[in-house]
């Protein structure tokens, strides 16, 4: 199996060690880079491929989002999604966007060649953690938890201040102003009936959104 593949991500050393891998695996023939949604989305208007491998957190917009923009300009291409997020934090989401699978960053060399040879195939690419995250979704019948009613960039940002990082922090990781992330946190605040940081924090930490001891970075 001999791809063509586009690889959206904002690391210049990810996308260099993920080309490096899929060459050398014989995975791909052509390995097409985007280090944001925007260049994503008009990669995949320009050419075609036989499947996107797209970060989630990327500096323009949020990776979901650029999942449902991809899937509405071509929606037989594929997306595997591929995150510094632990699966039960974004599997879920992407699921219901369209995507056909998502690696964590925590994943192998082989786990990752498995993965994109399984949905290269036309079939989903489903994990046991994140096997075990829809097992939960599916068991509550329907009924919508108070962070799955947030909106892509809300949710992202529940999971950056529950993590503890400051509006400026979430600010300049987004690229966003300090007031439009300020908007975004009273938004999810007000859905979740919510009233401060601490209690947005504990609510995060109860449901399992955030990692305490996180391992890897983005």
């Amino acid at each position: 199996m001999s791809l063509r593949i586009l690889l959206v991500d904002d690391h210049a050393v990810v996308r260099q060690g993920v080309r490096q891998l899929l060459a050398d695996r014989g995975i791909a023939h052509e390995v097409a880079e985007a280090q944001n949604g925007a260049e994503a989305l008009s990669a995949i208007g320009e050419q075609t491929c036989d499947l996107v491998l797209l970060d989630v957190s990327l500096p323009d917009m949020n990776g979901v989002e650029v999942l449902k923009r991809l899937k509405r300009k071509a929606p037989r291409v594929p997306v595997l999604m591929f995150s510094m997020y632990r699966e039960d934090q974004y599997a879920v989401r992407a699921l219901k966007a369209g995507a056909s699978g998502y690696l964590p960053k925590t994943a192998d060399a082989q786990q990752m060649v498995a993965a994109i040879q399984q949905v290269a195939a036309g079939r989903k690419y489903v994990s046991t953690a994140m096997a075990e995250a829809l097992a939960d979704y599916v068991s509550l019948d329907g009924e919508q938890l108070p962070h799955e009613k947030l909106s892509d960039r809300e949710y992202q940002t529940l999971c950056m201040l529950a993590s503890g990082q400051r509006l400026t922090d979430i600010a300049r990781a987004l690229s966003l102003s300090v007031k439009t992330v300020s908007v975004y946190r009273a938004r999810l605040l007000e859905k979740m009936k919510l009233n401060n940081n601490a209690e947005l924090t504990y609510y995060a930490m109860s449901n399992r959104l955030v990692d305490l001891n996180p391992s890897i970075g983005n």
